[in-house]
């Protein structure tokens, strides 16, 4: 299957570290051959890089390492096809535009009878289960929500609006669980979304930093050289990166909301727990 790879941080920060390890995965260390993507908000934009090639040679891939964009919100996926020809229309990340923001999209998985689930406002592109899955579900978001909640002036972010489209987001994500294995990364500038069907984990490094070595790659970094006090930055995988750090898995069933860094809003069968 796939592996997917996001960030959430408080502060612009790059992914090169992350980035690096997640890379060799692709047709190195690991079986995932058929492309890759990454996509990345910054300064109020979007803007991603995909290629239909193993990441391991790819010349795009390179050029991300030793290009540090920073960023709040990153999503990268790297491809193992089970649904769909290996080709640009069919690789990760997927977005679409709803209530003004670039929505982005990655899945982990294999889902059935995926062709059921009826389309309305959006259409994929190319021909994977992944996509079709993707336009039903921001569909199904648009059609019970006229606009995006908005974020209260003190920064309360749980209203009864979030916490509305949140529920709803889980309902829809265990819905495609019951098709299969769906493991997800969703983003829209504001929020990055992450829920588990079978296998995503997270690690947040804050002060005081440390020291972090891949497991794909023969690379050690200090973050207390490329840190402030201040600085949270969150990331998430399918399978740990590093080898000496404490990952905490998700549990099947578990959706995360990012924000800064930070869970907002964890839900498991319906329940929703606030951290700070």
């Amino acid at each position: 299957m796939c592996e997917l790879l996001g960030m959430s941080a408080n502060v612009p920060t790059d992914i090169c570290f992350s980035f690096t390890g997640f890379l060799h995965r692709g047709g190195g260390t690991g079986p995932h051959r058929d492309g890759w993507g990454i996509a990345f908000y910054e300064a109020g934009g979007y803007r991603d890089f995909r290629d239909p090639h193993p990441s391991i040679r790819s010349p795009i891939a390179r050029l991300i390492t030793d290009y540090p964009i920073k960023s709040h919100i990153v999503i990268s996926h790297i491809r193992q096809a089970n649904v769909g020809q290996v080709r640009l229309a069919n690789t990760h990340p997927f977005t679409r535009e709803m209530w003004g923001r670039t929505w982005c999209y990655a899945h982990n998985g294999q889902l059935e009878a995926w062709q059921e689930l009826p389309l309305s406002f959006y259409r994929p592109v190319g021909d994977t289960d992944s996509e079709h899955a993707f336009c039903w579900l921001l569909a199904s978001l648009r059609e019970g929500f006229a606009e995006a909640p908005r974020l209260a002036t003190n920064d309360t972010l749980l209203s009864e609006e979030h916490q509305a489209l949140w529920q709803r987001l889980h309902g829809l994500c265990e819905t495609l669980r019951g098709k299969g294995v769906f493991n997800l990364l969703l983003a829209d500038g504001e929020f990055l979304y992450t829920y588990c069907s079978t296998k995503l984990a997270h690690i947040t490094r804050r002060a005081p930093f440390g020291s972090a070595e891949l497991s794909d790659a023969e690379l050690t970094v200090n973050f207390a050289e490329h840190t402030t006090p201040d600085d949270i930055v969150s990331v998430i995988a399918t399978e740990p990166l590093t080898s000496n750090e404490a990952w905490v898995r998700m549990v099947p069933g578990e959706l995360l909301v990012w924000r800064h860094g930070r869970i907002v809003a964890r839900y498991v069968t319906e329940t929703i727990t606030e951290r700070e």
